[in-house]
């Protein structure tokens, strides 16, 4: 791709420069840019960046897309070994030029979405489908409407591509679907995060299906038949989209039997009732019953959550036609991304559970569960608010703090003003209790109390900035 490619994508204008100049790597952050990189200027909530042009240039990139600027005289003599061009609107622009750049990939492109454990599901779908392909998959959780694109545009001699779609409104999904044009479309589950921006749960199922507009027309949804609203729209489908089940409780296509959960690891076995195997180009179909009832998977993350995320990853790798053994090699050698999940050693066999990425009520009920299931002496939460649940906040955060009293969580230690309504149901309900104006004051409490054998989970939605919990407690 070149800039004359850029140009007429985008119906730009170039300012000054050579539009044969090759464009490959891009980025939107001056800071980490690198030479010969294409400079993205993206308009923020508190900064500009179409401004910092040339601090951009100056950090070694080749070209800038910019919006909204002026350019004079002596920024052309300074820079006439560069280029810069002119677009309406850099995002609409960086999201045309990455659904251009997908269009050249005749490749498996697999899509993750859900109201839990995108994440993760994507690392793990990801590990699998690499143990036959070079893949590339979103970095983090860079799944919006700008990180979606800037991941397809890191495409280069990949051969496979794994992306997560997240959402805060309607629409959105649809938007990078149709830039990504996934081969298999994944949804986890679908609970109530971003329910305050949605209205009600049908609403981000909604949202969720949206998927299926930029999906293949040969393409296959994988879907989680234990989720409810899932289950019971599958039941109901009439459409053309070919769908693939997996689950525990309920009969689907792919099964889980035989679960045992520990701290540090899942074991379940697997049992495939049907495949169907896709060929990239002619799309062939086998729906042979296969009897597999005895493979045993090991899953390197405790928690029942973490067997849907491997049977969704099963799923994706026989659609693919990967071995078995591939498959199994995949999900027990794939590694969580930072602050999901992850376990922190401490002295005297202390063991923080390290969550604090991001939380909703459907996040917290299984890492409570999963903190529950654990054989620790004692089994400490340090929980606080969920974010963007609107008019649900308070109903949602009550039944976090009976999620609590019935997982029998010996110390509950909360923080924030929703924090506060977990710990007062929790309390009422014989819960022993610490109610803590900020993370300090946690981080204090938590080194008074804590002593050996303890585990000790630590959740909350970002804005909480719960890793500087994690961070005080380790040291």
């Amino acid at each position: 791709m070149n800039i004359k490619d850029i140009i007429k994508i985008c119906n730009a204008k170039l300012i000054f420069g050579d539009e044969n100049i090759n464009c490959e790597d891009f980025s939107k952050d001056t800071r980490t840019i690198k030479k010969n990189d294409v400079y993205i200027g993206i308009k923020g909530e508190n900064f500009d960046g179409n401004s910092l042009y040339e601090q951009a240039f100056e950090n070694g990139a080749k070209v800038c897309i910019l919006q909204d600027v002026n350019i004079n005289d002596d920024i052309k003599n300074k820079y006439n070994d560069r280029a810069l061009i002119i677009v309406k609107d850099t995002i609409k622009a960086l999201q045309e030029i990455a659904t251009y750049k997908r269009e050249l990939y005749d490749i498996p492109v697999i899509a993750i979405t859900g109201s839990v454990g995108k994440t993760s599901t994507k690392d793990i779908i990801a590990s699998v489908v690499g143990t036959q392909y070079n893949v590339l998959k979103t970095q983090g959780n860079l799944n919006n409407h700008i990180g979606l694109p800037l991941t397809i545009l890191g495409l280069k001699n990949h051969n496979a591509l794994v992306v997560e779609m997240g959402m805060n409104n309607l629409g959105e999904i649809s938007v990078l679907s149709k830039i990504a044009k996934p081969n298999i479309a994944v949804i986890t589950n679908v609970g109530t995060s971003h329910i305050g921006n949605l209205g009600s749960r049908e609403n981000i199922l909604k949202a969720k299906l949206e998927i299926l507009d930029g999906l293949k027309d040969d393409g296959i949804l994988i879907i989680n038949n234990d989720n409810d609203l899932l289950n019971s729209w599958a039941k109901k489908y009439t459409g053309n989209v070919k769908i693939y089940t997996y689950g525990i409780e309920n009969e689907s296509d792919i099964m889980a039997n035989n679960i045992m959960l520990n701290e540090d690891r899942s074991l379940f076995q697997v049992n495939v009732k049907k495949q169907i195997m896709i060929d990239n180009k002619n799309n062939k179909e086998n729906n042979e019953t296969l009897e597999k009832n005895h493979e045993n998977i090991i899953v390197p993350i405790g928690g029942q959550h973490f067997v849907y995320n491997a049977l969704s990853a099963f799923a994706v790798g026989t659609q693919l036609g990967i071995s078995t053994s591939l498959i199994k090699k995949g999900i027990q050698k794939f590694e969580l991304s930072k602050n999901r999940m992850e376990l922190i050693n401490l002295d005297n066999d202390i063991i923080i559970i390290n969550d604090c990425y991001n939380a909703n009520y459907d996040s917290m009920k299984a890492a409570i569960e999963y903190l529950a299931k654990t054989n620790a002496e004692r089994k400490i939460a340090i929980l606080g608010d969920m974010l963007e649940l609107g008019s649900f906040s308070e109903q949602l955060h009550k039944k976090v703090g009976e999620e609590i009293q019935k997982n029998k969580i010996d110390i509950l230690i909360t923080v924030g003003e929703m924090g506060k309504i977990i710990s007062d149901t929790a309390k009422e309900k014989g819960t022993k209790v610490y109610q803590c104006k900020n993370n300090e004051e946690a981080i204090n409490i938590a080194k008074e109390i804590m002593q050996k054998d303890d585990i000790i989970l630590i959740k909350a939605s970002n804005g909480m900035k719960f890793k500087q919990i994690v961070e005080g407690l380790s040291v």
